[in-house]
């Protein structure tokens, strides 16, 4: 099970594309045009387990926010590994996209090569663009102009003022609802569709336009007890994609709108792609959101990720290295108790997600 995970994007993607080899179906390469750290080729791989035409898909995706990538490839490649293909119905198909965000998980980003945050993006950019109250008063604090001396405590300073007036929560809210104003901020949504967008709504237009039911398992990592994958659901009780989600998963389903999920309510995630490019097709979408470390220690390394290359000068930067190492701390646990831990629960959702969308 420990060979399912990977040190580094370009090991993860290796390993997928050398399991996809065994099974002959379906399988895509979208080219980014960009590199890795080290040069390396990068993309976007899609695997289509089961029937070309079938009416149910369960898309499994990995990397919406680059490092988190490492737990879902790894579930991802396990699924192939294991012949998930001799699981399935004959009208159901799963299909495993390998590192929605590329060039994140590659330079071991959650965001992508333009600072956006790809789980944010999904809005429609033609209409009204999602409001972000209370960000913009924040955002100097969080984006300080040097990451030592009188800049960086009057910094730390002022977000432990918001945090003991506000509170920890509405501090979350305000900082990763995702935010369209500021393009060196943190969880910035963009201010048009990114490369990642328009390559997974285009795969999904042109060959999931006779799908009559879809469920997203899309992988995450960052929120919530450490090894422990919540089901964070859309909607609340009394919506139809709610009370699918709860009777697939069952009662543990948690949802941001109900107010009891480690996550918070954002704007433009994923399944919104899904549901634009195959508007023929009843969708039930949920996050599977692992936990590494507590909540404030992550979101300290996201801004000090954000930070480094905002105004840190990226790998010239002294604290390159000690920034590197505590977003990888915050977005993989690599040690084989926490790897068991996302495939044993990776399984457990993936096959309720297949029952679900067959039933």
């Amino acid at each position: 099970m420990d060979t399912y995970f990977a040190a580094d994007y370009a090991e993860a993607r290796a390993k997928f594309l050398e399991s996809a080899k065994a099974v002959d179906v379906p399988k895509w390469k979208f080219d980014h045009p960009l590199t890795g750290p080290s040069g390396e080729a990068l993309g976007t791989d899609i695997v289509w387990l089961g029937a070309e035409n079938a009416r149910n898909v369960v898309v499994a995706g990995s990397a919406t926010h680059g490092i988190e990538g490492f737990c879902g490839s790894g579930c991802q490649t396990g699924f192939l590994t294991e012949n998930w293909m001799s699981r399935l119905a004959a009208d159901t198909a799963l299909v495993l996209v390998h590192a929605n965000n590329p060039h994140g998980f590659a330079h071991q980003r959650r965001v992508n090569e333009d600072n956006i945050d790809l789980n944010r993006n999904f809005i429609d950019f033609d209409a009204e663009i999602p409001d972000s109250p209370g960000y913009a008063e924040l955002h100097p604090a969080l984006v300080p102009d040097a990451w030592d001396g009188t800049a960086r405590e009057a910094a730390d300073a002022a977000i432990a003022d918001y945090k003991a007036r506000e509170g920890l929560p509405a501090f979350q809210q305000v900082t990763s609802r995702g935010q369209y104003t500021h393009p060196d901020g943190l969880f910035f949504g963009g201010t048009g569709p990114s490369w990642s967008r328009r390559t997974i709504e285009g795969f999904a237009r042109t060959h999931m336009s006779a799908v009559k039911r879809i469920a997203v398992v899309d992988f995450h990592t960052g929120l919530g007890p450490r090894g422990y994958g919540e089901i964070i659901g859309r909607g609340a009780p009394g919506d139809p994609q709610y009370e699918r989600t709860v009777a697939w998963y069952g009662p543990d389903v948690k949802s941001a709108a109900v107010g009891n999920s480690a996550s918070v309510r954002l704007n433009g995630t994923i399944d919104f792609g899904y549901r634009r490019a195959c508007p023929q097709a009843e969708q039930t979408a949920i996050t599977l959101e692992f936990g590494t470390l507590p909540l404030e220690e992550v979101h300290e390394a996201i801004r000090a990720d954000n930070w480094l290359y905002a105004k840190g000068g990226a790998a010239a930067s002294p604290h390159f290295k000690s920034i590197k190492a505590q977003m990888r701390a915050a977005f993989y646990g690599e040690d084989s108790q926490w790897k068991k831990d996302i495939w044993v629960r990776g399984q457990e959702i993936v096959e309720q997600a297949l029952a679900g969308v067959g039933s």
